[in-house]
């Protein structure tokens, strides 16, 4: 947006110049065309005079030496001739013989009005003719013809219309000037709009200057200032119900897994059923609060990270977290009926922008669901690979998979995928995850394994590197 209107801005600010310069051109060159005119006729017309004195004292004598003294002081040329043409006077290099110079001869003999002298330029060369006839009337008496140069009069134009440029430079570029400040004066609230916009959506508090701008931006700032603390309240009060609800609730569910515990011994033989559903829901509840906990967690830590409240240098070595998680969860895995292989190749350290309780806690999720959503005789590969700067750690197993549209879904809280056999969880250990990778600039990705299956990309940050 900027652009485009320093673009008008500036566009209308050159016509404006353009449309008081160009007129200025044209008439800076007619005022010295005639002023060099005007200076050239009265010479003309003084060297009539002389012509007229010697034509009726047929003594031309002191018209030849004036002639000869007005040549060599302006280095113009100057030819008299008589009404037969004959030459009475020849200065400056020129001669009545010439074309030029006979046929305005022959014209001012008839008394032709002359022909006037084109408008200069800069780059005008051409000398320029005044004829005129001695006499009046049908007494014509003799012709005056003077040859102008018009090199002092072109290098006049020449240094106005530089002036000109000059002037019309300097008004450009205050008014280029004046459009970049009126330009970021309308367009920078925007861009802090902007910035305000992309901070909220990240969940934390923007505060957007309210003072700059034109009136209705900076009533749209002040506005937006207030929606941007509702907003992130709301996701603090939302955060901190979550972690109280599920920290509360953690006594009371303690006692009650106790008594249920307690009365494991007095159950007779047709209540064993409906006791051990209340056990399994029992424990279905506590891994529910756990993981809303965790969650919790895990956007309180994003929040911090992204509004600069917390250390985000806490590298780790990403082999060796991969590796011991891996075989962490080889015994499940044997246990699921699921091969479970680590990549083998890589012994380089790789160091990534993340806490190594965090990036546990992720490879966890992951396992987690790979070993009870693959199925048995299903196979987990784990892997990473490492860019410029970036390492991308990679999760897949040759099971079932996702649809396209189950994968959108996958991270939402509290969804799980559907279909026979398929294990009850919370819901939530994706969304556990994906908060922790983008607390740290990371990104969080679900696809298509080939030929089938589920292939989950983590991608972190290099420790040293730009976050």
């Amino acid at each position: 947006m900027r652009t485009r209107l320093l673009v008008v801005l500036v566009a209308l600010a050159l016509t404006v110049v353009a449309a008081f310069a160009i007129p200025l051109f044209g008439s800076t060159a007619a005022q010295r065309t005639q002023q060099l005119v005007i200076a050239r006729t009265a010479d003309v017309d003084r060297f009539v005079v002389l012509a007229q004195q010697a034509v009726e004292s047929t003594d031309a004598s002191a018209m030849a030496v004036d002639a000869a003294r007005y040549s060599s002081l302006y280095s113009e040329a100057v030819v008299v001739v008589d009404a037969r043409g004959v030459p009475l006077v020849e200065t400056g290099g020129m001669t009545a013989a010439e074309p030029v110079v006979r046929s305005l001869v022959e014209a001012a003999l008839r008394n032709q009005p002359a022909k006037s002298p084109e408008q200069l330029s800069p780059w005008s060369a051409d000398p320029v003719y005044f004829a005129r006839p001695v006499g009046t009337g049908t007494r014509v008496a003799g012709v005056v013809v003077l040859r102008a140069s018009v090199t002092t009069a072109a290098a006049d134009v020449a240094a106005r219309w530089a002036a000109i440029v000059a002037g019309a430079v300097l008004v450009a570029a205050v008014f280029v000037l004046l459009a970049v400040l009126l330009a970021r004066w309308m367009v920078r609230p925007l861009h802090e709009l902007e910035t305000g916009v992309q901070a909220v959506t990240e969940g934390h508090r923007a505060e957007v200057p309210d003072r700059a701008g034109p009136r209705e931006l900076r009533s749209l700032a002040t506005s937006f200032n207030r929606m941007s603390d509702a907003v992130v309240e709301a996701s603090e009060q939302q955060r901190r119900l979550v972690a109280d609800a599920s920290h509360q609730l953690r006594n009371p569910m303690a006692a009650l897994r106790l008594r249920v515990d307690s009365l494991a011994a007095r159950i007779d033989g047709e209540g064993q059923r409906t006791y051990r559903a209340t056990v399994a829901e029992v424990e279905r509840l506590e891994s529910l609060l756990d993981g809303l906990l965790a969650l919790a967690l895990a956007e309180s830590a994003a929040t911090r990270l992204a509004a600069g409240e917390a250390d985000d240098d806490e590298p780790c070595d990403l082999p060796s977290v991969l590796a011991e998680r891996v075989d962490a969860w080889r015994p499940s895995a044997d246990d699921a009926g699921v091969s479970l292989a680590a990549s083998e190749g890589h012994h380089a350290p790789v160091t990534v922008r993340c806490s190594e309780s965090d990036l546990a806690q992720v490879l966890d999720v992951l396992l987690d669901n790979a070993v009870h959503y693959a199925g048995r005789g299903a196979t987990i590969t784990t892997d990473y690979e490492t860019g410029a700067e970036t390492a991308t750690v990679i999760v897949s197993d040759n099971g079932p998979g996702l649809s396209t549209e189950d994968r959108e879904r996958a991270t939402e809280r509290f969804w799980r995928a559907g279909g026979d056999g398929a294990p009850r969880g919370t819901g939530l250990g994706l969304a556990i995850a994906s908060q922790y990778v983008l607390a740290r600039g990371g990104k969080f990705e679900l696809r298509q394994a080939e030929p089938h299956g589920l292939e989950v990309r983590v991608e972190l940050s290099l420790a040293g590197s730009t976050p």
